[in-house]
């Protein structure tokens, strides 16, 4: 079997901006706009989120274990919103995944990573060796799952993060040049 030590997730690698068309569902509010990705370095990227008119909503720089948050929007500046994002753009943005084992079913090669109390499953797909999946899990419950559609290692055409015990999703869609 495969003794790769370290998977990563290159989805967010590029220091090229990445621009998705985002549609935010938290539990009965919708959100919709542009989320503007950016990596600032190794460590962090900048996240930051505009009206499909182009007014700022949120604005913030993120790493494995720092957040800085530049400016939210008075509506969104609670701090149950302000930790899902963090949290998840934390778990999304994460490059490296120490392996801890791994395994095989019929289309994906799966990763299982533990890193402090989290755990996750990365699958990626045999025939591309593109990450399809990764989900999140924490005290052997599903927290989050995040599906990506991908033609190339460094950059997800369209990504679904769903959370599985509250109300809330996440969904992104490249934005192309000729739109």
């Amino acid at each position: 079997m495969n003794t790769e030590q370290t998977v990563e997730n290159l989805y967010f690698s590029s220091k090229e901006d990445y621009v998705y068309k985002c549609q935010i569902d938290i539990y009965k509010n919708h959100v919709s706009g542009i989320l503007i990705l950016k990596k600032i370095n190794e460590t962090t990227h900048r996240v930051v989120l505009t009206s499909d008119f182009g007014n700022k909503l949120i604005d913030f720089e993120i790493s494995g274990d720092d957040f800085k948050l530049n400016y939210v929007l008075p509506d969104l500046d609670k701090k149950i919103v302000i930790n899902f994002l963090k949290n998840d753009f934390q778990q999304l943005l994460r490059q490296k995944y120490p392996v801890t084992e791994s395994f095989e079913n019929e289309t994906s090669r799966i990763y299982l990573s533990k890193i402090d109390a989290k755990t996750y499953y990365l699958f990626f797909n045999k025939q591309n060796g593109l990450l399809k999946k990764i989900i999140y899990t924490k005290n052997n419950k599903e927290k989050i799952d995040f599906t990506f559609e991908a033609k190339k290692h460094i950059f997800a055409d369209s990504i679904n993060l769903q959370h599985k015990d509250f109300k809330i999703n996440i969904k992104l869609f490249q934005i192309t040049e000729n739109e």
